[in-house]
Parts: C-alpha cells; sequence; structure tokens
C-alpha cells in the first residue's frame, strides 16, 4: 500500500508539473482564455499536424496581416500620413509657393482636415511631394531618422511602441508552427521596409503594400533606384488580393485585418480549398485604445461584421479577448 501510495504521489505530482509547463509554455499569454484565442490554436494545430486530414505542408503555409489597425495603432490617423505632414513641413522653405497651394497650406497651417478634404487626389498629391525624387536609400534614411523621434500625439510614445502585444505574439506563435508571416498593407511599401523586421520579425521582402513607380538611375556614375510620382499599386480592398500573387504567388491559408480595406484579402484566403483561416480585429476598447467601427473616418468596419459569422471568420474583441493592448503593459 506505501509503495502504491508514493507512486499515486509521484504521478499526482508529475501531472501537476506537466500542467505548469503547459500554462508556461503559453504561445500567446496576452490573449484571454475564449473563443478567439481558441479558434486560433485549433486552427494551428489542425494544420500543422502530421496525418491530420487538414495538414498543410510548410512551404504552403503563408499568413497576411494587414498592418494599421490590425499589428499597430491606426488612430487618431495613419502614421504614414504623420510622416507624410512632417516631411511636407521639412521641405516647405524649398517650396514657398505651397505657403497658397493646396493641399500643401492647410498642412502648413496644422488643418489636417482641410488638407485632405480633398480626398484621394490630395493625398496622391502630399505623398508625390514628400516621396518622389529620392533614391530607396535617401527615403529609407527619411523614415527611420523620422520614427526616431516622433511621437504618437496621445501616448507621446514612440510610434513603434504602439504595436499590439497579442499581435507580436501571434506572429511569434505562426512562425514557431512553419508559417511564412508577411504585411498586405494599404500603406506605402517603401515606409514600412525600413523597420517591419525589427518590430515585428517580418523581413522586408515580405512586405506588400502601396507601391509607387521606380527608375534605375546612374547619379556620378553610382547606380540608384529612384521613386517616381505614380501609383503602381494600390494595395487596399481588391488590390490586396492582386498584391499577394504580385509578391507572394501563393493564396494564404490565414488572414488578419481590422477594416472592410481588408475584406477582399480575408475573403480570398478563406475562399481556397483546405482548412482556412480568417480574423478580424475589432477596436472596442475605447479605455485602453480606441473603440470604432462603422462610422469611423479611419478604419471603418461595417461589412466586415456583417458578413463575418457566415464567412466563418473570427472577430477578435480587444476589449473582452486581449489582457494587454501594447508591450509596455505587459505583466
Amino acid at each position: 500500500m506505501k509503495t502504491k501510495h508514493l507512486l499515486s504521489t509521484a504521478l499526482l505530482g508529475a501531472l501537476i508539473f506537466t500542467s505548469d509547463i503547459a500554462r508556461a509554455a503559453d504561445p500567446l499569454p496576452s490573449w484571454n482564455d475564449g473563443t478567439a484565442k481558441k479558434s486560433i490554436t485549433t486552427f494551428v494545430e489542425k494544420v500543422t499536424k502530421p496525418g491530420s486530414p487538414d495538414f498543410v505542408p510548410i512551404p504552403e503555409r503563408i499568413a497576411t496581416f494587414d498592418n494599421d489597425g490590425t499589428l499597430w495603432t491606426e488612430q487618431p490617423m495613419y502614421f504614414q500620413a504623420f510622416f507624410i505632414f512632417d516631411r511636407i513641413k521639412a521641405l516647405a522653405p524649398q517650396h514657398p509657393e505651397w505657403k497658397d497651394k493646396e493641399p500643401f497650406a492647410s498642412v502648413l497651417k496644422g488643418d489636417v482636415k482641410a488638407a485632405l478634404a480633398g480626398g484621394e487626389k490630395a493625398v496622391a498629391a502630399l505623398m508625390a511631394a514628400a516621396h518622389s525624387g529620392m533614391t530607396t536609400e535617401e527615403f529609407e534614411k527619411s523614415v527611420t531618422d523620422w520614427l526616431a523621434t516622433a511621437k504618437h500625439p496621445k501616448t507621446g510614445r514612440p510610434f513603434t511602441e504602439m504595436v499590439y502585444q497579442p499581435m507580436l505574439e501571434l506572429l511569434a506563435y505562426l512562425r514557431a508552427n512553419g508559417f511564412r508571416t508577411f504585411i498586405v498593407s494599404g500603406g506605402g511599401i517603401e515606409f514600412m521596409r525600413p523597420w517591419t523586421e525589427r518590430v515585428y520579425g517580418i523581413p522586408p521582402e515580405q512586405v506588400v503594400g502601396s507601391s509607387g513607380g521606380l527608375k534605375y538611375e546612374l547619379h556620378d556614375g553610382k547606380p540608384v533606384i529612384v521613386k517616381l510620382p505614380e501609383v503602381v499599386l494600390n494595395d487596399d480592398k481588391e488590390g490586396k488580393p492582386v498584391g499577394i500573387q504580385r509578391h507572394i504567388g501563393r493564396r494564404p491559408i490565414a488572414a488578419f485585418g481590422n477594416s472592410d480595406g481588408d475584406f477582399q484579402m480575408l475573403e480570398w484566403t478563406t475562399s481556397g480549398k483546405g482548412a482556412r483561416f480568417g480574423m478580424i480585429v475589432h477596436h472596442t476598447d475605447a479605455a485602453r485604445e480606441w473603440a470604432y467601427d462603422r462610422e469611423s473616418h479611419i478604419g471603418q468596419l461595417d461589412k466586415g461584421l456583417k458578413e463575418a459569422a457566415a464567412k466563418g471568420w473570427t472577430i477578435v474583441s480587444m476589449k473582452d479577448d486581449w489582457k494587454a493592448i501594447h508591450p509596455q503593459e505587459k505583466k
């Protein structure tokens, strides 16, 4: 009996120890236990388990992520817009005509609403003025220099600290299970590439974004790539599946977004054969971040909310599903 008691005690201890290890090894510690977290782990387990009817070979394990509002904050406006406005202000001494020319005049006055009143045409003009004519190396330096000093207007933190801790964990979890993770964003591809590897672990060759024209030239006998004031790919909405096909060449098996600008990417991803996964980050936490969806001027989410259930997509509530929003909130 004594021996049996010792064995039982040892077995119980082993089970407790194993349970402790399992909890410590939680790959998504900033996610609350619930339907959203379970849907992620269940999908990953079934597509990575050899012998599973849903098993997906490693080369086909492609996951695509929107950036603004999905991997980092996008309010009160897209971070690239802050960069463009700061570039316009820095370049203004070279362009005295901007004082009386819209949308530049409004930018210089600090009137963001008026500057953007011209819609896509105004944004295109600002982007062309801020981006084109530079070599890609010069532009990369302008982005990295800006990120080194620029601060979010509400939190006072560097923009690269406004990333979402739960999504950083999700990226790492997928990569640990043989996935390649790609950014597929409406933001500029050249704006994101200088910093995504450091911040997200996503190298520049795995970034898909809106793209302008490029031209090969010789400057003082040195070969350079120069940015041109033309749009080659608007990587938003219907443009996202096109960008994925152009840059990746495989249909993803998982896609993650937060707005109707990501709808077509999720739709295209989840309509493929075999096990598929679509997820929408729903901004529901006004206390720790922002709460917005259908009526928002940034990251509008309407169609996605209406059709997510029918399409089998997972909706993640920031308020209910995330223990922490940003890395500095980790406990």
